[in-house]
């Protein structure tokens, strides 16, 4: 008899496998000649409004805040350092969450798939999910390493981490439109009560 599959063990081994495809990358590619590294570039700056799910404390979905900056650029590969804010409100409880966390990512992640010649795949791709704008779509893939603050009054601090694949796209100048996902991990507090939450968050921003 086959055991069953452990979800939480699921999203671990994906977390774990863009954590090898991310460092696996690194600084090869078409790109990797003309890249060079930038350090505290700050730009683009990023503003999103964020639509959670979560799965403890509470079971439901909120609103809440993100914004944050570029600490380091090479290439497609960058490193944004993101605050994030939800503020729960209930007739039985009230707590908040304050999230501060590192956010490496790889940008066109799916041109790396620039094979075969005459058709190469991360153009079919391109072409499938972006249709017209296949071109001016930067598809991107991330990680989340850092800490939440939860609860009210005494606040109980702890690890964040998690994932995040979203695309973004250029509009005028330096404006961006940028939608995504991100799934995260963290202990949080309410109700006098301490466990682990797992959270969905669906973003809509613009990047500057």
């Amino acid at each position: 008899m086959k055991a069953p599959l452990d979800p939480k063990a699921g999203r671990n081994s994906l977390i774990g496998l863009l954590f090898v495809l991310f460092m696996a990358h690194g600084p090869h590619g078409a790109w990797a000649d003309e890249a060079y590294l930038e350090l505290l570039p700050l730009r683009p700056f990023n503003f999103d409004f964020a639509l959670r799910q979560q799965s403890f404390a509470p079971n439901d979905r909120e609103i809440g805040l993100q914004a944050g900056f570029t600490a380091l650029r090479y290439g497609d590969l960058e490193v944004r350092a993101i605050y994030q804010y939800f503020s729960i409100h209930t007739v039985d409880f009230r707590t908040d969450q304050n999230s501060v966390f590192l956010n490496p990512r790889w940008n066109n992640f799916v041109d790396i798939l620039n094979f075969p010649k005459g058709n190469p795949i991360n153009r079919v791709i391109r072409h499938v999910l972006f249709g017209p704008l296949e071109d001016r779509a930067v598809p991107y893939i991330g990680l989340l390493g850092g800490v939440m603050a939860s609860g009210s009054g005494a606040y109980t601090i702890g690890p964040l981490y998690g994932g995040q694949v979203g695309v973004r796209f250029p509009v005028v100048g330096g404006l961006s439109v940028d939608f995504g996902a991100q799934f995260s991990r963290f202990r949080v507090e309410a109700q006098g009560q301490r466990g682990d939450a797992d959270q969905w968050v669906f973003l809509t921003g613009f990047r500057y």
